[in-house]
């Protein structure tokens, strides 16, 4: 039986020299694979608690709907700057090459509520941490991280400390 790790292609230099790209599209074209990895996705997070699946753009999107779905929960996009048609809360973050700004409905989330955020990919944990940092400002609190790729060298699970991170595969 395959494993999660053999459906995701490894493409050297790209999007620069010296980056291997984890690509999570041979999970996507493949039945199996996915089917296999939405499963995956649903075992981690049996025992965890939350109310509501926040995905980031745009392969958190992928991923979190199928989870709220499958748990029977609310899904909330959070989008690049400029995307939501509705009042925002935002939040600006350095990224490695410059800087960004996430934003999400200002009522998306309720205050007190636990919310799941999905990503395909952890690597240096910037993303993430201010996508925790959002929901933070919306009154929500992170109850869990989780990712389908985590990529240990770049210590992403170290600037998320104090969150409950999840990841199903690792490189």
């Amino acid at each position: 039986m395959k494993r999660i790790e053999d459906y995701i292609v490894s493409v050297p230099d790209f999007p620069k020299p010296g980056i291997i790209f984890r690509d999570i599209t041979g999970i996507l074209g493949d039945a199996d694979a996915l089917k296999l990895t939405l499963d995956t996705l649903y075992k981690t997070l049996e025992n965890i608690e939350f109310d509501v699946v926040a995905g980031l753009e745009a392969r958190g999107f992928l991923f979190g709907v199928p989870i709220a779905e499958h748990f029977h929960k609310p899904f909330v996009p959070i989008r690049k700057e400029g995307k939501l048609p509705r009042e925002t809360v935002e939040i600006s973050y350095d990224l490695e090459y410059g800087n960004a700004c996430m934003e999400i409905h200002k009522d998306a989330i309720k205050p007190g509520e636990k919310i799941l955020i999905v990503d395909d990919l952890l690597a240096t944990g910037g993303t993430a941490k201010a996508a925790a940092h959002l929901v933070e400002k919306t009154g929500g609190a992170v109850g869990c991280c989780i990712f389908i790729i985590e990529l240990g060298d770049l210590k992403g699970r170290e600037a998320l400390e104090g969150y409950h991170v999840e990841s199903i595969t690792k490189f």
